[in-house]
């Protein structure tokens, strides 16, 4: 297994004034959605289980704690002065590793809007956009200022009335900022469609909106606009699994999802998302949740924490 090098240790625990805007706006453990279009705020008393899920692309901004995320067999570890970004929609198992009562975790995620971030690139500096595959997860230092255009925008859902005419400014700010950082280039990636990971990302939103159907290479390939060897490297590249193998996630993930949420019984579930063979989908559940349905989907139940970390 292979860990970032930017998990060495740091001489500060915590970002006070973005742990205190956060507590100030939540009280209570999850992953909460906030009046702010594309805001999350995230809390934890205590460490998590590891959980599965799809993380969309975004920035993650950790003010206290420290959260693991792995992506394939790659670990990405990061705190208060590494930002996490996710680049593409991946399958990922995330875990908050340092967090208690007196001091819980808090992170901040916004999503990434490619749309707003091709405006701002087209407007301060259009440059050459890098066309080699990286992975989809990773991590750079936190500035200073990124810190306080961060502080600033959560510190608004204390003054509602501001928000539609602040947050789009701020965010716009965030963008900025990380456009800035040693990010630049692969958020430029992000927004420009025909670059390598623009054309993974066409083929992973293909794979999302049609998990469930069973599909061949040349047609992947062909939504992609790339051929059928060269978008196996690429996506491989950035997502650490095959296309075959990340539509195997999806189909997993969202019959956990119809267990849990709808009460579907493991058979129907697998079913729904593709499966014929009863037998086959229980196995390749069980190999990657680490249990059953059934079983699994009680666990869950009685800690729906587990379900989603941000």
């Amino acid at each position: 297994m292979q860990t970032s090098p930017a998990s060495t240790p740091v001489d500060r625990p915590r970002h006070p004034a973005l742990a205190e805007a956060i507590e100030r706006s939540v009280s209570s453990d999850g992953v909460h959605p906030t009046v702010i279009p594309g805001l999350w705020l995230a809390r934890m008393s205590e460490p998590s289980q590891p959980v599965h899920g799809v993380h969309e692309a975004a920035v993650c901004i950790i003010a206290q704690g420290r959260k693991q995320v792995m992506l394939g067999e790659e670990v990405f570890i990061y705190d208060h002065a590494r930002f996490l970004v996710v680049s593409v929609d991946v399958p990922v198992v995330g875990q908050v590793i340092e967090a208690s009562p007196d001091e819980p975790y808090l992170c901040v995620r916004l999503d990434i809007d490619p749309r707003r971030l091709n405006e701002l690139i087209l407007e301060i500096d259009p440059g050459p956009v890098r066309n080699a595959p990286a992975p989809g997860l990773s991590l750079s230092p936190t500035s200073p200022e990124l810190f306080d255009a961060t502080v600033r925008l959560v510190r608004l859902l204390e003054t509602p009335a501001d928000i539609p005419v602040l947050a789009p400014l701020i965010q716009r700010e965030i963008l900025y900022r990380l456009l800035r950082t040693d990010q630049g280039p692969r958020l430029r990636e992000i927004a420009a469609c025909e670059s390598r990971l623009g054309q993974v990302s066409r083929a992973i939103l293909w794979l999302r909106t049609n998990y469930h159907q069973p599909f061949r290479m040349e047609t992947l390939a062909a939504e992609a606009r790339m051929s059928a060897s060269a978008l196996h490297q690429h996506f491989k590249a950035v997502t650490a699994m095959s296309p075959l193998q990340y539509q195997k996630q999806l189909r997993l993930q969202e019959a956990r999802r119809l267990i849990l949420a709808q009460g579907l019984d493991a058979a129907t579930a697998g079913h729904n998302v593709g499966y014929d063979s009863p037998s086959q989908f229980s196995r390749e559940y069980a190999r990657l949740f680490g249990a059953p349905p059934l079983r699994d989907a009680t666990r869950l139940r009685a800690r729906p924490e587990l379900v989603r970390t941000a």
